[in-house]
């Protein structure tokens, strides 16, 4: 028997049982759509957090001190510049505290206390007025750059700058307006209010820095920069070597390389589960089917259709099933995803995924169809036509 007339044949079949093939089906399109939504999801994250640690360029070093008792001193991280692979230093302290003006009050704002190499080094734009100053940061004066959403909510389509704004009830002069940039490294820009580091001590906070951000003087001297940042920090300012980090991007960009190779592993297993249950009822609905045919096939076999011919019918029966899950399948995973994109999450499935989904749906077919293929083909023709 021809492979096109056998193909007929066996969607013939499936059609003539629709609800039990439809069910099969979906199980099918259920697991291959799970694990093109979940890796693509997991894909898309982490390719979003990359963009945004790549965007700051290869020459930026995360220095963290994760004791607080070995916090360093504004003065100390001055001294980094000293180092001959360093560019630029900017400290920065997070601050939760809330903003007013007329008696509005917002408590949307994110307040950094920084150094007037903060905007630049994290590539944010100026929209209006002027940079945090080295002036403003050994004054400890009270001037603030703020975020695009922070001018609308408080001034509409007005300018702010030059206007002032209460932080914790005191007055702050505005500077500056950032450019509308949206969120980068899991903060709203837009929501930002920038403060020199010293002022931040009015505020009631504690000026001594435990993370800060520094610039080598070349993107091929950012592991050099790195390796003097550690001895200073071990050396000239005593830490312990557990009590810090350093991290060049490109460390930071193997690690989360890492993580997210991890989590689609992780993801796709989890799958990977729903194609196997999806397996397991390709193969029910073969046995089924073989049980319901016994007749048919004593017919067939006893005006000479071979073993081959046998189970050749019934393991293509299975492969159509599997491959028309698998498209369908396909089909679903990246309308999930789009859906997905319009709810905020991001979504990169990548040709390697779809490639390998309907792969698996074939294997699905092949791996569960062929025991019951088998054993349509190993029927004795005598004992096919007696059954029942």
């Amino acid at each position: 028997m021809s492979i096109p007339l056998t193909i007929r044949l066996a969607w013939k079949n499936i059609l003539a049982n629709r609800l039990r093939s439809g069910l099969t089906i979906l199980g099918l399109v259920i697991g291959i759509a799970s694990v093109i939504i979940l890796v693509g999801i997991g894909n898309g994250a982490a390719s979003s957090v990359k963009s945004q640690v790549a965007s700051l360029g290869t020459d930026i070093i995360t220095v963290s001190i994760t004791d607080s008792d070995n916090a360093l001193s504004y003065d100390e991280v001055q001294e980094m510049k000293n180092l001959s692979s360093v560019s630029e230093v900017s400290p920065y302290i997070m601050i939760s505290s809330s903003l007013s003006k007329d008696g509005d009050v917002s408590q949307q704002a994110s307040i950094v206390g920084t150094s007037e190499t903060y905007r630049s080094m994290m590539g944010y734009d100026l929209a209006s007025g002027r940079d945090i100053s080295k002036i403003d940061v050994d004054n400890s004066t009270k001037v603030t750059i703020i975020g695009s959403d922070v001018a609308e909510e408080f001034w509409g389509s007005g300018d702010p700058v030059g206007d002032t704004i209460k932080i914790s009830g005191d007055n702050y002069t505005v500077i500056g307006v950032l450019k509308s940039t949206g969120s980068s490294m899991g903060n709203n820009v837009d929501e930002t209010i920038l403060i020199p580091v010293s002022t931040a001590r009015y505020l009631g906070e504690d000026t001594s820095i435990t993370s800060l951000y520094v610039r080598a003087v070349d993107e091929d001297k950012a592991d050099s920069a790195a390796n003097a940042l550690e001895q200073y920090l071990s050396v000239n300012c005593g830490i312990g070597e557990d009590a810090f980090s350093v991290s060049t991007q490109e460390m930071m960009l193997e690690a989360m390389e890492d993580i997210n190779n991890t989590l689609s592993l992780l993801l796709g297993g989890i799958a990977a589960i729903s194609l196997l249950v999806g397996g397991i009822g390709v193969m029910n609905v073969m046995l089924v089917s073989v049980t319901e045919r016994t007749r048919e096939i004593g017919i067939r076999k006893s005006l000479g259709a071979k073993k081959k011919d046998i189970l050749y019918q019934f393991l293509i029966e299975a492969l159509v099933l599997s491959m028309t899950g698998g498209v369908i399948g396909i089909i679903a995973g990246f309308v999930g995803g789009q859906i997905a994109v319009a709810v905020g999450a991001s979504f990169a499935p990548g040709i390697g995924m779809i490639i390998l989904s309907f792969a698996v749906s074939v294997a699905v077919g092949l791996i569960f169809g062929i025991f019951p293929s088998y054993r349509a083909a190993s029927l004795r023709p005598v004992e096919a036509l007696r059954y029942e």
